[in-house]
Formats: C-alpha cells, sequence, structure tokens
C-alpha cells in the first residue's frame, strides 16, 4: 500500500516529529540526545514541573502542549502507543525543579501501567510524582473507566496555570483531578484515519453514517446512525454531555470543539454556534470557548466536543495567560 502522507523512514517518524517541534520553537524546546523526550530550555526554578505524553499520531496532543502554563516535557510514545516507563523517566528526570513532578495522562491501559512504573522508578531516584488520569468520553460507563479524549487539554491548561503560580505537588494534583472529574467529552466521526506507519484505516463506514462514541484510535463508537445535518448531531451531543452531569440552569462552562483530524474550520464554527444556542436553553453560561485541532487521529473526518464544568478558581486559572511554543502561538 502506497502510504501518501509527508513522512519519510516510518521507524524515524516519532524523533522527526519531535525535531519539527523543536525547529519551529526557535530555542525555546529541546529534544533529548537518546530519548523522544521534549523539554523546555527554560523551566522557571522551583516550579512543580508538569510531564505529560502518550501515542503519538495525536498531534498537537501533547507534542504541541509544551511551553510556560503548559506541559514542562512531552514523553513521545510510538504511533498510537503510550511511552514506554524509561521514556517517561528521562521526561520526569528532564523537567524536575526539584518540587516534584506531576504526571498527566490520558486513561489507557498501556499509558496507566507505564506511568505507573514511571512513578516506581522516580521514586525510587528520590522524584516525588502525582498522576491525575483524564477519563471523560461520556459513551462508556463510569464503571469501566471512561477514556480520554481532547478533555486533556483543559487538565493541562488549569494544573499548568497553578503551577506558574507556585502551587505545590499536592495542590497542583489537586487542581487537576477537580478538573478531571468536571469533564465531559464526546465525539462523532464520519470517516476513519489511518495508521502513519501502513496506511491502514483505523476502522470502517458506510459513506451515509456517522459514528458516535469513536475513541481516538478507532476504537468502536456506541452508536452507527445516517449522517445528520449539523444542529440536530451537536444537539444530540449537548443533551448527552449536559444530562451526565447532570448541568442546571446558572452552571458555568468553557467548551472545547475539537476537529479530529480532517474536519473543517468551517464546520466546527457552525457546531459551535450551536452548541452555544443549546446551552443557553439550558440556561447554562459559556465562560470561554476553544476551537481547533487539539487531540487529532491522522485524516479522521469528524469532531468532538468537551465540557468542563467550572468554578471560581479553575475560571480563574483558565484566563492566566500561557503559550504554547510550538503549535498556535498568538
Amino acid at each position: 500500500m502506497v502510504v501518501k502522507k509527508a513522512i519519510n523512514d516510518p521507524d524515524n517518524l516519532v524523533r522527526e516529529i519531535a525535531e519539527g517541534v523543536v525547529c519551529a520553537s526557535h530555542g525555546r524546546v529541546r529534544i533529548l540526545d537518546d530519548v523522544n523526550v521534549l523539554v523546555r530550555t527554560a523551566i522557571e526554578p522551583d516550579k512543580v514541573a508538569i510531564v505529560v505524553g502518550g501515542g503519538s499520531g495525536h498531534e498537537p496532543m501533547y507534542q504541541g502542549l509544551i511551553g510556560p502554563g503548559f506541559a514542562d516535557a512531552v514523553a513521545c510514545g510510538n504511533m498510537f502507543a503510550a511511552p514506554t516507563p524509561e521514556v517517561i523517566l528521562a521526561a520526569t528526570h528532564a523537567a524536575n525543579q526539584g518540587r516534584g513532578v506531576l504526571y498527566l495522562q490520558a486513561n489507557y491501559a498501556g499509558d496507566n501501567m507505564n506511568y505507573e512504573i514511571a512513578a516506581e522508578l522516580a521514586a525510587d531516584d528520590g522524584v516525588e510524582t502525582r498522576t491525575v488520569r483524564t477519563g471523560e468520553d461520556v459513551s462508556m460507563p463510569v464503571e469501566m473507566g471512561r477514556r480520554g479524549l481532547a478533555g486533556s487539554f483543559f487538565t493541562l491548561k488549569i494544573s499548568g496555570a497553578a503551577c506558574a503560580e507556585g502551587a505545590d505537588l499536592e495542590a497542583a494534583a489537586a487542581i487537576a483531578q477537580t478538573v478531571a472529574d468536571n469533564l465531559r467529552s464526546l465525539s462523532v466521526a464520519f470517516s476513519p484515519g489511518s495508521h502513519p506507519e501502513t496506511g491502514e484505516k483505523t476502522f470502517s463506514i458506510a459513506d451515509d453514517e456517522v459514528e458516535v462514541g469513536m475513541g481516538v484510535h478507532g476504537e468502536k463508537g456506541v452508536a452507527t446512525l445516517k449522517m445528520a445535518r449539523a444542529d440536530p448531531l451537536t444537539d444530540l451531543m449537548i443533551d448527552k454531555l449536559a444530562g451526565d452531569y447532570p448541568l442546571e440552569g446558572g452552571d458555568r462552562v468553557a467548551l472545547l470543539v475539537n476537529d479530529l483530524g480532517a474536519t473543517t474550520l468551517m464546520e466546527l464554527y457552525v457546531v459551535t454556534r450551536r452548541a452555544h444556542q443549546r446551552l443557553a436553553e439550558l440556561g447554562v453560561t459559556v465562560v470561554d470557548t476553544w476551537i481547533g485541532p487539539y487531540c487529532t487521529t491522522q485524516e479522521m473526518a469528524g469532531f468532538s466536543l468537551t465540557l468542563l464544568k467550572v468554578d471560581v478558581r479553575m475560571e480563574q486559572l483558565l484566563g492566566r495567560p500561557a503559550s504554547n511554543e510550538s503549535f498556535l502561538r498568538p
């Protein structure tokens, strides 16, 4: 199969992605010599460091979310695969400023296991860590352990702000966990993505169908529906998200409208418009909105919606300035 992607040797792909981030950062990010770890070159001294990371192929999650107020180091896994404990440990030591390290990861079995091992290895080396997992996919029952979607952005944004303000490790982990507990996401996919190394499709779907609840690796959703127009599709998603809390009149939320990889900004704006309308009908205030590619799966067409129910503290931290060093910098 001919893979129509602007890549070179698939064996070098993860490293070349990281090298591209370094080039785009103009010296604000470096890559470790012997392992695929990105690290900020000027981490503020005496702060709790944040390490994130997961499988590559979902950019800008996580390689594009490094900078002041975001991650201090990124452990880069292979395509759609969790970073190894050794990679996570290397990121830990590179980012550590002596006040401990906060691990932020999405809730997947491989990531869970490898971050647990890395935490044990870090403890053996005298580095204190805390781990917060984001798992907010409302298509899955809570008791099964919900998988993480684009909501990881909010966990990082808020805990990054807290660390930048000087929070200690326990406080940073506590606010990150509060965010994770108050996130809800749901995705819909119109067409599959592909594995960038092989070109193989991540799933199959008919031309006139849409998959509701699709996972970022192509995991099957909870319903296959006939393709619908933007408004009824958005209504279905907002009602599912709001009902899962449940949201009440007077609640305040942050909204993330995420491109899964091949959905145009035109479409995202149409969806955003309807999401705001539907939330207003429910008496819910949207305090801020993020739109664009945050957690992608190559050229998968579709989008996800994430709601974060905020309190005063979370809203304050969301508004704190932060800078991505290689992605969407102002």
